[in-house]
């Protein structure tokens, strides 16, 4: 089992959020889509813990705080583990952006987050992160293609 985070940075000046283009490192499963800014846990971390590092590493920012809207359950995302990931978004942040490691960082608008090259889980869940609820979901996927979910709405 692996736990994770998966961080959505919003620059509300430019109804925009912080995506990350997954087309630098070799053998990433992530390949060629784009992700919002996240990654495992390291030892002893929290879940905001876990978030303000992956940002910060993959991004250069500092987020001064987090909204957790979300968990998701991903059965054997890689074929291998269970992902467990904790959604976060995040509207107040500093620092300048860096050349990232994982990829290349680009503010994408709001109303085209669901036209990139996104998981096919991720088109329906994205649109979640702006609602005022908190959402507890599983998705599947087989061989790296989406087989279906369940979600619940608090």
């Amino acid at each position: 089992m692996k736990l994770a985070t998966l961080c959505y940075v919003i620059d509300k000046k430019h109804d925009a959020a912080l995506m990350i283009h997954r087309v630098k490192k070799t053998n990433d499963y992530h390949q060629g889509k784009w992700n919002g800014l996240g990654g495992k846990f390291e030892f002893g971390e929290s879940p905001e813990d876990c978030a303000i590092r992956e940002i910060r590493e993959e991004s250069g920012l500092i987020v001064e705080n987090l909204n957790l809207k979300g968990f998701i359950t991903f059965p054997l995302f890689d074929g291998v583990e269970d992902w467990y990931v904790f959604l976060f978004t995040s509207y107040k942040f500093t620092g300048e952006l860096i050349d990232s490691a994982e990829g290349s960082l680009e503010w994408v608008p709001i109303d085209e987050l669901t036209k990139i090259n996104l998981w096919d889980g991720d088109k329906l869940f994205i649109p979640w992160l702006f609602e005022d609820k908190f959402f507890s979901a599983k998705f599947v996927y087989e061989n790296g293609k989406y087989v279906g979910h369940e979600v619940s709405f608090y």
